[in-house]
């Protein structure tokens, strides 16, 4: 039976090859079919309309208009990290109350 974080790479590989299908790239629209289902709360937040086009030529790094699964992990860890300094900071106020 997998551990948790053998299924979270399982699941990770699976998004990512859902969206990219056959062609083992994600173009600017596969990236962002993924981001509104899969990271919906990262796009209703963000202020900025050119966010998903700033971060598609971030990770766009070949310009090509192709994003990889490295690159699109490198989203996901950069998600992460995000998530977890804000999680970080939050649990630091609420022990201080």
């Amino acid at each position: 039976m997998p551990s948790q974080m053998e299924h979270a790479m399982e699941t990770l590989m699976f998004t990512f090859h859902k969206y990219a299908g056959d062609k083992n790239y994600l173009s600017k629209e596969d990236l962002r079919a993924l981001m509104e289902k899969e990271f919906p709360g990262f796009l209703e937040n963000q202020r900025d309309p050119m966010a998903l086009d700033k971060i598609m030529k971030d990770l766009d790094q070949c310009r090509d208009g192709k994003v990889g699964f490295q690159s699109f992990f490198s989203l996901v860890a950069g998600l992460t990290i995000a998530c977890n300094d804000y999680f970080v900071v939050h649990m630091k106020q609420k022990g201080r109350k």
